[in-house]
């Protein structure tokens, strides 16, 4: 060891990262006894990663329970993870997070995790996703609050530069200077999000010869770099997941570049007509209910030139969404807000014209899959398609949001790394870095925080026998050769 390196204390537990699933997993090993150290990359006023912005989390329920109205089975939720994946994901590994999410809830609020009923603005979530009192930062500082209590150590700024192993088993972690032996550890540091560098690499050129990831701006946290990522896939843990692929939200284009959070979404697409900087349509703004339809907009807009999208509303849909914190562009006539907008004129009065005319009379309502639909236009609108007619117009300009990424490493039931298929006996993950078993494609609102707990509880609980297992070894080993 250098001499310069400073002499730390062994951990039984070491956890990278300090969101939901990094402190789910340190506060489920702390449970048994094990020491715990947590390392945040972020200070502490940063602390939390992309949790801090999250609002509720998806459960399964077979009756309803306080804030969770009506039933929400396993099947269901399967159905609807299927749905939005289209089939990518391990169904063993996303039954086992469906049926342990009916006890999420008890074991957070043990920890000190509030609930409320859904407010307005959040249709359809009542019967299927409990929101936090307070938000994500509520429960981040919850979570804290009881490390502190329980006696978990844990180090601010504090990034992870390099993981030592020998072989696929964990060995220590180091971050500068310092380097922290631990028995076990759970990665649980988030995705890459935040690395445009590693985004620009994975998405690379279009059609256009636009390098996509340039226009990206991250919804969450600014630390998320996949450095404890990079460090598993080089040492051959083995990958999973599309490094294109991500929870990715059309937001507002005007957003900052890191840690604009939920207050950047735009909510009014299903209520309106999207078009792009050629100023005409590309997607069906009214497939499916916003919450299950919501995250593929982000990958929609990346597709288009220069990675904007406009939408484009009138005065019917005000009121019927949640607002962003930026005001829209506002217009009286259509031509005027085609110029607000630098759109070409004709071309954009002839999409709207091509879209009112093809509107099919029916009984709108926003709070079903309705009758009102288009005939005869590609692509089409198949709910909720209602000319855009009523002055004043309103336009938000869009681009993609990353939340977080979905590369990363495989994992099993007890969210052990795999290493040549083969899982390592020490180290463990929780949480964006693992989501990918999960998560091939697509979203559904609340399912992050799910895979979150869930699997953080299951690598905190992995890790602390793993640590008893290794102990226990040692015995073995001391009482053989006495």
């Amino acid at each position: 060891m250098p001499s310069d390196t400073p002499l730390l204390p062994m951990y039984d537990v070491i956890v990278i990262g300090g969101g939901n699933a990094a402190m789910t997993a340190a506060l489920t090993a702390r449970e048994t006894g094990a020491s715990v150290l947590v390392l945040e990359s972020a200070p502490i006023e940063w602390r939390g990663g992309n949790s801090v912005h999250t609002r509720n989390i998806r459960c399964m329920h077979d009756q309803p329970e306080d804030v969770l109205t009506e039933a929400y089975p396993e099947e269901e939720f399967w159905q609807d993870l299927k749905k939005v994946t289209a089939g990518k994901t391990n169904e063993a590994l996303a039954r086992l997070l469906i049926r342990l999410s009916a006890s999420c809830r008890d074991w957070m609020k043990k920890y000190g995790v509030n609930f409320q009923p859904s407010l307005s603005g959040t249709l359809h979530l009542s019967r299927t996703n409990a929101f936090f009192m307070g938000g994500g930062k509520a429960l981040i500082n919850a979570y804290f609050r009881s490390a502190q209590q329980l006696g978990i150590t844990v180090l601010y700024e504090t990034p992870v530069d390099r993981m030592e192993f020998n072989g696929s088993t964990f060995v220590a972690a180091h971050s500068g200077n310092r380097r922290f032996a631990g028995r076990a550890c759970v990665v649980a540091s988030g995705g890459f999000e935040s690395n445009i560098t590693w985004q620009r690499e994975a998405w690379g050129q279009n059609q256009w010869g636009e390098w996509t990831a340039d226009n990206f701006l991250i919804r969450g946290t600014r630390y998320n770099m996949g450095v404890a990522l990079k460090q598993m896939l080089d040492q051959g843990a083995d990958v999973i997941g599309d490094p294109t692929q991500s929870h990715c939200v059309a937001i507002d284009a005007r957003a900052p570049l890191f840690d604009g959070g939920i207050s950047t979404r735009n909510d009014c697409v299903s209520l309106g007509v999207m078009v792009n900087k050629n100023a005409v349509r590309f997607y069906d703004e009214g497939e499916d209910f916003w919450p299950k339809r919501y995250a593929i907009w982000g990958r929609l807009v990346a597709s288009q030139p220069n990675q904007i999208g406009y939408a484009i509303i009138d005065s019917k849909a005000i009121g019927r969404f949640m607002p962003s914190v930026f005001e829209p562009i506002k217009a009286n006539s259509l031509k005027e807000l085609a110029v607000a907008l630098k759109l070409d004129v004709d071309t954009f009065l002839k999409t709207i014209d091509e879209f009112n005319r093809a509107c099919v009379p029916g009984d709108f309502d926003h709070s079903v899959l309705d009758n009102c639909y288009t005939q005869g236009l590609t692509p089409p609108k198949t709910h909720w398609a209602r000319p855009i007619d009523t002055v004043p117009f309103y336009s938000y300009g869009l681009r993609p949001g990353i939340t977080f990424t979905y590369l990363g490493v495989k994992v099993n039931e007890h969210a052990q790394v795999y290493f040549g298929g083969q899982p390592s006996r020490n180290l463990f993950a929780a949480g964006e870095l693992m989501a990918g078993n999960v998560l091939g494609q697509g979203y559904t609102a609340g399912v992050g925080m799910t895979i979150g707990t869930v699997f953080g509880r299951i690598a905190g609980a992995s890790a602390d026998k793993a640590v008893q297992a290794s102990a226990n070894v040692k015995k073995g080993e001391a009482h053989a050769s006495d």
